[in-house]
């Protein structure tokens, strides 16, 4: 895995605006609003803060989810420092180990150079069609690898290695385009599948009375429609008059490794693992898990412990399980949760009326979105809500959910909003600020096409957005 690029600016702490500080610091004093715990109070503080270091890049972004661990403890939003620690213990964390371990092996035994020439050869060594075939690649491969975090770091590891490989420079527009498509597209094209992994699982738990075939029939339209728009934008933004040729050093064809086979088979075992979860039940950091003990298996693995040590990303890591302890107070001190209706509350007199109601609770999700750094505590405060809100103004409730989710979803405003993302970030490739610009297109996009097509397409399915 290769280094972060990403480094503190020269003088970060000179540069750090006064003002900023101050204004915490005045604030962290200050009586909560009616009706939020103090804790609750304190928490949005942390999060404010978090949000702002992690999208301006004044730290580097493993140091700012330390300080963000320190300051649930300092400012007493989390009870207990066990409580500001509980985001390292959930199995999110074990999950990134294992597909990191994943990836790490990939481009040790050569397969990441091999699928990169493969990518290439259908391309024909051309920028535009190679980002348009891994583009199409993301729905078949999501019913073959699930999970969208695993897709990302492998892909992300096969395109890195074959952008060193055919000369493309760090923030080339290729290599952007193809990292932020990795970056905030992928995991679109497993959220339409039930089976695609923590986000649909959750959401569906949540809804009730969702199965595979209903879920995809829904779904699949507007993530889909949703993926087309943002790729065409990311190929026009990045790429329109760029014609650049990807060549690969000439190298012999030979046959599979013994690595290479005992990688791709150890791949194939933890996806299928990952596609049957409905039957055996097993949390998917278990097949994730299982594959790095087996990559790593003296015998049987194509890893020394050395090479997990030293190449493993310690700053995702940090940024992961600061981002969930976050969320996870955020959730349980009432914060979220009072953000979200205060911010209903102050809706205009249109929400009284059911199409403008629903266009306020999904313009509502978004900062309770960007707050609330883990899709899966995003969902468990904001669908509650959206059906309740929904139900009491006219609005079919199953509509109200799936609209939150999809708002919800089709939106990174910094990289610690998702593993995979953090580890395509760490490539440096990009820069905290486009990923903040993306994501705001990608908010137009989702409002717009929810509103819109969406609407259009579940009413065509049987399920009428009034009640």
């Amino acid at each position: 895995m290769s280094q972060t690029v990403h480094t503190a600016r020269a003088g970060a702490f000179g540069r750090l605006p006064p003002l900023l500080l101050l204004a915490f610091f005045i604030c962290l004093f200050l009586p909560p609003p009616t009706g939020l715990s103090v804790p609750g109070y304190r928490t949005l503080l942390v999060a404010a803060a978090a949000v702002v270091l992690w999208t301006s890049e004044i730290l580097p972004a493993g140091l700012t989810g330390g300080l963000v661990i320190l300051l649930l403890i300092l400012t007493g939003a989390s009870s207990s420092v066990s409580e500001a620690l509980v985001g390292f213990s959930q199995p999110v964390i074990f999950f990134l180990i294992g597909v990191f371990t994943i990836a790490i092996a990939v481009e040790r035994v050569g397969l990441a150079e091999r699928i990169g020439r493969f990518f290439l050869r259908l391309s024909g060594g051309k920028s535009g069609p190679l980002f348009w075939f891994m583009v199409v690649s993301f729905p078949p491969m999501a019913l073959i690898m699930p999970s969208a975090n695993s897709r990302s770091l492998i892909l992300a590891e096969v395109f890195d290695r074959t952008f060193t490989l055919t000369g493309v420079k760090k923030g080339a527009p290729v290599a952007r385009a193809i990292m932020m498509a990795l970056h905030s597209l992928n995991r679109l094209a497993s959220s339409a599948l039930l089976t695609g992994g923590m986000t649909s699982i959750v959401a569906a738990s949540l809804i009730g009375g969702m199965g595979w075939g209903r879920w995809f029939l829904l779904l699949s339209v507007p993530y889909y429609l949703t993926l087309f728009i943002g790729s065409l934008f990311l190929y026009l933004w990045y790429m329109r008059g760029e014609s650049v040729r990807l060549d690969l050093p000439e190298a012999e064809k030979t046959p599979l490794k013994s690595g290479e086979i005992r990688t791709a088979l150890i791949i194939l075992m933890a996806s299928a693992l990952w596609l049957s979860d409905p039957i055996h039940g097993l949390h998917p950091a278990v097949p994730a898990m299982m594959a790095w003990a087996l990559l790593l298996a003296p015998g049987v693995g194509v890893l020394e412990w050395n090479d997990f040590e030293t190449r493993f990303s310690w700053a995702t890591f940090f940024l992961l399980g600061a981002s969930l302890s976050l969320g996870w107070t955020m959730v349980h001190t009432g914060a979220a949760k009072w953000l979200a209706f205060t911010l209903l509350q102050l809706a205009p007199a249109i929400a009284e009326r059911p199409y403008f109601l629903f266009a306020v609770i999904l313009a509502v999700s978004v900062p309770v979105r960007i707050l609330v750094p883990n899709i899966t505590g995003y969902l468990a405060i904001t669908i509650p809500i959206a059906i309740e809100i929904g139900q009491g103004g006219g609005l079919n409730p199953l509509v109200c959910a799936l609209g939150v989710l999809l708002m919800g979803d089709s939106i990174l405003f910094y990289p610690a909003q998702s593993p995979s993302s953090l580890a395509v970030y760490e490539r440096g490739h990009l820069t905290a600020g486009e990923i903040f610009r993306f994501g705001m297109f990608m908010t137009a996009i989702a409002f717009a096409t929810t509103l819109t097509a969406t609407l259009f397409w579940w009413q065509i399915a049987g399920v009428a957005w009034k009640i």
